[in-house]
């Protein structure tokens, strides 16, 4: 069978079979291979993070320093140099740092798990032709591994929060929910990008463009309210929007102030990672004969 013929058969299953029962099923069994496989995940996760730095003078110490510095950039230009400032407003409880830091925790993630996505089958071709590998692992492996940074710069603006005595919002305690909802949405996007760049190896370098300029396409930086009446269904209808306002919701406002947001991320990740992991296991076969 051809590679566009399991495309054709991928799309047809996607598209007919959303009902219940395989949907759950996939649910199931991509979260149950996961845990099975934890301890292989937690090693592939421990080298990904010791490897990238592995010769390098300061090592491990860009794991943090690296998250941290693409934050003290951007704080530099829009609070210092471009001098943004949030709305002197009651309904705004916090500065304009917070607001950038709070809505890039989850940029970062998204950004990295994309790029991370798009290479986890290429970069590990030797383990893709072993046939006894469970190769379903390694893109949410790399989701992980993504995740890590966002945990590093939490901490900083929790430091920050309470060095400027703003106060840690309650809303705090939703972080796991955050957490699950963001490890569910680019689990599935990572297992379509496993499969598909093998075949069209260029969708590597989209992503790389994306995850440089596609921070600039969410309200990280900006209030919604802000954006051009003209532009506001952009926002609307781009899904990395959602995830960055329930972090807003969590670490700035420490409040529900998106709840629409809320419900939408959380039917998307569960979809994304359910339709994901179903085109992962149908066109996985074709893989390991274009690596």
């Amino acid at each position: 069978m051809s590679f566009v013929g399991g495309l054709e058969r991928a799309a047809t299953v996607a598209g007919r079979s959303l009902s219940p029962r395989p949907c759950v099923a996939a649910l199931c069994e991509g979260l149950t291979s996961f845990w099975r496989h934890r301890a292989l995940v937690r090693e592939i996760v421990r080298r990904d993070l010791a490897g990238q730095y592995a010769n390098q003078a300061l090592g491990s110490f860009w794991v943090f320093g690296h998250p941290l510095s693409l934050m003290l950039i951007y704080v530099f230009v829009f609070v210092i140099v471009l001098k943004v400032k949030v709305p002197d407003d009651p309904s705004m409880p916090r500065d304009y740092t917070s607001y950038i830091l709070s809505g890039l925790t989850a940029w970062l993630a998204i950004a990295q798990s994309l790029g991370r996505g798009s290479q986890a089958l290429l970069s590990q071709a030797n383990l893709v032709k072993q046939v006894v590998f469970p190769i379903e692992v390694l893109p949410p492996a790399g989701v992980v591994v993504s995740l890590v940074p966002m945990a590093i710069i939490i901490l900083a603006l929790i430091v920050y929060l309470l060095a400027t005595r703003q106060g840690v919002p309650p809303t705090i305690a939703l972080a796991p929910l955050l957490f699950l909802g963001l490890f569910l949405f680019l689990s599935g996007l990572a297992f379509l990008l496993s499969v598909v760049t093998p075949f069209f190896r260029d969708l590597k370098d989209f992503v790389t463009v994306f995850a440089t300029a596609g921070v600039y396409l969410v309200p990280a930086f900006y209030l919604p309210t802000w954006v051009p009446s003209l532009f506001k269904p952009a926002i609307a209808l781009n899904p990395f929007s959602y995830p960055i306002l329930v972090c807003q919701d969590i670490f700035y406002y420490g409040g529900i102030r998106h709840p629409r947001a809320w419900a939408i991320f959380g039917v998307m990740a569960v979809l994304s990672y359910i339709l994901g992991y179903r085109a992962f296991r149908r066109i996985r076969p074709f893989v390991a004969t274009v690596l």
